[in-house]
């Protein structure tokens, strides 16, 4: 996945988790590791959280497709993948 749709994926995951307000804490970790990415270039925490996070948005959808949008979830699906 190319640099820019990474950081945009990780930023739109960011506002769906604050506006969805479910899961804070995931939302603080992801922004953390997103930041430690752009410093140092390591995608390896990145990863982990956005695979929390595509987990959690993937509940959010079932309990409301309309919540989370299925674009989302595949975008998410690749960074959590790589």
């Amino acid at each position: 996945m190319k640099v820019k749709n990474l950081e945009k994926t990780v930023e739109t995951t960011l506002e769906k988790l604050e506006k969805l307000k479910i899961e804070s804490s995931l939302a603080a970790e992801l922004a953390w590791c997103f930041r430690s990415y752009e410093y140092d270039g390591n995608p390896v925490g990145l990863i982990e959280k956005s695979q929390k996070a595509l987990e959690v948005l993937k509940e959010a959808r079932e309990k409301n497709s309309k919540a989370v949008s299925k674009k989302l979830i595949e975008d998410l699906e690749k960074v959590a993948l790589n």
